[in-house]
């Protein structure tokens, strides 16, 4: 898998997200995936997304930076949204905040296996 191929898919799986499009995640995350270290599964995974879009209706990911190195990927993806109500500790009950996530993934097979996700929960704190 070449850089462009392995950004296309990711830039795929992105679209998949925003689109809330469940039935092809499959197609993206491999069966074994992990999450920071833990193995949670395709169904795990699909649940945490689904979690994530009944906190913050209106959550869609915007990338702001794309590095691809097969089999890897790192991208800081950008947020501008209005969570319903408490977002990791933080109250934010509708309120606009704008925040980062740094995060990498690893493919094998042409699907993610592994996520190493860190979200900048500061910059939110200091929107409150």
């Amino acid at each position: 898998m070449t850089r462009e191929d392995i950004a296309d898919l990711y830039r795929g799986y992105i679209a998949c997200l925003n689109g809330q499009d469940w039935d092809n995640l499959g197609r993206f995350v491999g069966e074994e995936v992990q999450y920071n270290g833990e193995t949670i599964g395709p169904s795990g995974y699909r649940r945490m997304l689904e979690g994530d879009f009944e906190a913050i209706p209106d959550l869609r990911f915007t990338i702001e930076f794309l590095i691809s190195e097969p089999p890897r990927v790192a991208a800081r993806l950008h947020f501008d949204c209005h969570p319903k109500g408490v977002l990791f500790g933080l109250p934010v009950h509708g309120k606009r905040v704008s925040f980062a996530e740094n995060v990498f993934y690893e493919f094998r097979d042409g699907r993610i296996s592994e996520v190493w996700s860190v979200i900048d929960k500061a910059a939110i704190q200091a929107q409150l």
